[in-house]
């Protein structure tokens, strides 16, 4: 969808911005740019839309060459998203949405439709919010308003400039999940800069590393924090970044372990095979557990004694989820059921396996093969 052919910005002053970049970005593909402040990530996504003129080299838009293009007409079909939003102070928030569909000539009454959509779609009640200025809004739901301002034209790309930098990081991370769902119902290419690398790998489907005008590494997020290319992309990523390699790492069947499994009408056994045991529904999902020492002390049956289960995530979780519900419950494990099958119990996941499913994930990316085949020495 986007291609860059050894394109330069060199200013009048002889700095270069950027220099000799070249890569391609998929259609339906998040890349995060992620680099120190002057890096020349902001300089990269604003020339997509020529807002800065490339000094030399060609950038395509869907095999086009953006150069052949009107820049008003290419920027009506690009969504742009900013740090500080740009909401137009006098419009409401349903009119600023409609701005772009209005200016492309859709009828009044179908754009302000069509906002409505995208105002739902990004969580914000039309009919709660649509009569409202920007200025009655919070700093998270002006950059609501923005990214459904960016996407009512229905543009193919979007590009975003840091747009939750300003937020404090609680609403930060919430923009964050909401953008995410978004992405996977509207499947946009996106050029998404940002300064925070945990940004950066939480959101991007594959990260540049910008150093000084020329990218360091573009891969996929687990594979730029388990195997940096350059000592420059190791420093940047930081020293913690087997921790931030857990929140691209997701669960898998693999990873659990199958503990002894006991059901709700079952009598309740004198003898469990271990401290504790996972309890289940007659559908085999996930109720909760027993301890041994309630089932050996005990009468009845498993309903009556068994505890409901807190700690639980569905697999494809990522490891940082499920290290931090461990320590939100103070639990020696977790459960993992599917999701998309009713809640179907499969396992549970051990401080011990999630270290491996942690290293297998580093070698197998190394290796380039699935998490599954990989041998892990151990200390026998």
């Amino acid at each position: 969808m986007i291609r860059f052919e050894h394109v330069t910005k060199r200013y009048a002053d002889g700095t270069t911005a950027v220099d000799d970049l070249s890569f391609e970005v998929a259609e339906g593909e998040l890349i995060t740019l992620v680099g120190p402040s002057g890096c020349g990530k902001t300089t990269t996504m604003k020339m997509v839309n020529r807002l800065i003129e490339p000094t030399s080299g060609r950038i395509l838009l869907d095999g086009e060459d953006i150069a052949a293009v009107d820049p008003v007409q290419l920027r009506r079909r690009i969504g742009y998203v900013i740090q500080q939003v740009g909401l137009f102070p006098h419009k409401t928030v349903l009119d600023n949405t409609a701005t772009v569909p209005h200016l492309l000539g859709v009828r009044r009454a179908r754009a302000r439709e069509r906002a409505a959509e995208l105002l739902d779609l990004v969580g914000l009640d039309p009919a709660v919010y649509g009569d409202r200025y920007p200025e009655q809004l919070s700093g998270g739901q002006r950059q609501r308003v923005g990214v459904a301002r960016a996407l009512a034209a229905d543009p193919p790309v979007l590009l975003m400039d840091e747009p939750f930098g300003a937020v404090d990081p609680v609403v930060r991370e919430h923009l964050q999940n909401e953008f995410l769902r978004l992405q996977s119902q509207v499947r946009k290419t996106v050029l998404f800069v940002t300064h925070d690398i945990e940004e950066a790998v939480r959101l991007g489907d594959r990260i540049a590393v910008y150093g000084h005008g020329r990218i360091e590494q573009f891969d996929a997020p687990a594979a730029v924090l388990g195997a940096p290319a350059t000592p420059y992309v190791a420093d940047f990523v930081g020293a913690d970044r087997g921790l931030k390699r857990l929140s691209v790492t997701p669960i898998e069947e693999s990873d659990l372990e199958q503990p002894p499994v006991v059901h709700l009408d079952d009598p309740l056994p004198r003898q469990l095979g271990s401290r504790w045991a996972v309890v289940l529904d007659g559908d085999d999902e996930l109720h909760g557990w027993i301890s041994a020492e309630q089932a050996s002390q005990g009468s009845g049956t498993v309903r009556e004694h068994a505890r409901r289960m807190e700690a639980w995530l569905p697999v494809g979780a990522s490891l940082k989820q499920a290290f931090s519900t461990m320590l939100q419950h103070d639990a020696g494990w977790i459960a993992v059921i599917d999701a998309e099958e009713r809640g179907r119990f499969l396992g549970v996941l051990t401080p011990a396996r999630l270290h491996e499913a942690l290293r297998r994930s580093i070698d197998a990316d190394a290796q380039d093969i699935p998490r599954a085949d990989v041998t892990l020495e151990t200390v026998s």
